[in-house]
């Protein structure tokens, strides 16, 4: 395992075409509904959210939250709350799910209110939620609609219309997710998404991934890593006297596990896909791998 920088290049092509259909729906959107993991905010983020959805009235969630740094994520959630109403959300257990419905309405009540003056009562509110893949989108929807998906709109004889799920008393969602590509501005940003399973590990070399995570979770997170592999003071010693400290690690950590091949050689393939699965599921601990 060299310490060469690790080349990403993954961009589906559908991405223009996504993005027509998103700005051409967002004209029948009250609010829309911004997604990111929480791990990473900022790599979770497709910068061009901002161009497209602007003027609209916009929420920023950090789902997964169960999954990161509790400090961080009030770091995260008064920095993007500059920019917009932020809420942490777990859409597993559901907390911070109530939250949003009513911060829906407390952002129209003033747009209520002009319209009810103008004789339009009960107006409904239509929602758009955003993201990238893998931020919890699905998790998100089943949890807000209580997996009752109620389709309203979509009568026998009514051609093209959109279908909407029930939300709220007064709020509606649009049925399908806005799914927008990540942009990878940056290395460090690819491998955040490689992280968290955004690119799908067929894609990477997994064994190249789950180095250079050991490489900064070793950085920021040593504690919490040591003491789910039991990295003892010797085994300590060995990796700070490698040649290659965080290859080393890796071997270490495989024997430990478990992860090894005949003739008792670690098994790269498998302990990489242990330390990937170990972070991903929150077994490390709770990890945040941005700060604001």
């Amino acid at each position: 395992m060299s310490e060469n920088k690790t080349n990403i290049n993954w961009f589906p092509g559908h991405m223009a075409k996504t993005q027509r259909e998103i700005t051409e729906d967002l004209k029948l959107i009250d609010v829309v509904i911004e997604l990111l993991d929480a791990r990473i905010p900022y790599s979770s983020r497709n910068p061009v959210i901002n161009k497209i959805v602007k003027g609209k009235k916009k929420i920023i969630l950090l789902n997964k939250s169960d999954l990161s740094d509790p400090d961080l994520n009030n770091l995260w959630k008064d920095k993007l709350s500059k920019e917009a109403p932020t809420i942490l959300t777990d859409s597993n257990s559901g907390r911070g799910i109530d939250k949003v419905t009513k911060q829906i309405d407390a952002l129209m009540e003033e747009e209520l209110k002009k319209q009810a003056a103008r004789g339009r009562i009960n107006k409904t509110i239509r929602v758009m939620i955003l993201g990238i893949p893998n931020v919890g989108k699905s998790s998100f929807i089943n949890r807000i609609t209580k997996k009752q998906s109620l389709e309203v709109g979509n009568k026998p004889g009514v051609t093209r219309k959109k279908q909407w799920i029930r939300i709220g008393k007064n709020q509606e969602l649009m049925d399908t997710p806005g799914v927008l590509w990540p942009k990878f501005e940056s290395e460090e940003v690819s491998l955040n998404l490689a992280f968290t399973g955004t690119i799908k590990d067929d894609i990477l070399e997994r064994t190249e991934i789950a180095y250079e995570l050991l490489k900064k979770l070793h950085k920021d997170y040593k504690k919490e890593l040591y003491e789910r592999y039991k990295i003892s003071e010797v085994d300590d010693k060995e990796v700070t006297d490698s040649a290659n400290p965080m290859y080393t690690l890796m071997k270490i950590i495989g024997k430990k596990r478990g992860a090894l091949v005949s003739g008792g050689e670690v098994d790269d393939e498998k302990v990489s896909r242990i330390i990937l699965d170990d972070f991903r599921s929150g077994k490390i601990g709770k990890i945040t791998l941005e700060k604001p």
